[in-house]
């Protein structure tokens, strides 16, 4: 009996590590495509936004008509330099955080949990007023999934002490 639940408890960190390992990876992909979007808002300095969405727009043969896209070109014509740099700043910000997390977390540091727990559990209050303020799918999934995250690392910690 002893050995099934050896078994069964190395089954269950197994699966723990693999959490981690999945929202280490999570955090790194964001980070990643957070840190391309910088560099992108960087590379639109001292050129005419939009321009290069048009531009994109026809190149990936995407209806310019399509109520979202409109949406996409209209806007991009208020966007100025220093919206740029500032949208540049930010993201680089945030990216870094995420990397910061990623990292942490894939080296099974106790300090990147916390710091996760902390840094998603701060933006869960702006999901819910995004979520009243314009309900979609999309903002319903990552608010749950950051919930799960949160709620994985709570009781990881708790289970470390």
């Amino acid at each position: 009996m002893p050995a099934t639940l050896t078994k069964a408890g190395a089954s269950r960190k197994e699966g723990r590590e693999t959490t981690l390992l999945l929202i280490a990876l999570f955090k790194l992909l964001k980070g990643v495509l957070l840190l391309i979007v910088a560099f992108g808002a960087l590379r639109m300095l001292h050129r005419d936004i939009s321009s290069a969405v048009i531009h994109w727009v026809d190149l990936l043969r995407i209806d310019p008509d399509n109520r979202f896209i409109h949406k996409i070109i209209v806007k991009s014509f208020g966007i100025g330099e220093k919206q740029l740099r500032a949208i540049s700043a930010g993201t680089f910000f945030y990216a870094g955080i995420l990397l910061t997390e990623g990292v942490g977390l894939l080296m099974k540091k106790h300090w990147a949990e916390w710091f996760t727990v902390i840094s998603t559990a701060v933006f869960i209050p702006l999901e819910i007023y995004e979520m009243f303020h314009r309900f979609t799918p999309v903002r319903v999934g990552v608010f749950l999934l950051n919930i799960a995250i949160v709620w994985y690392l709570v009781n990881r910690i708790r289970q470390h002490k």
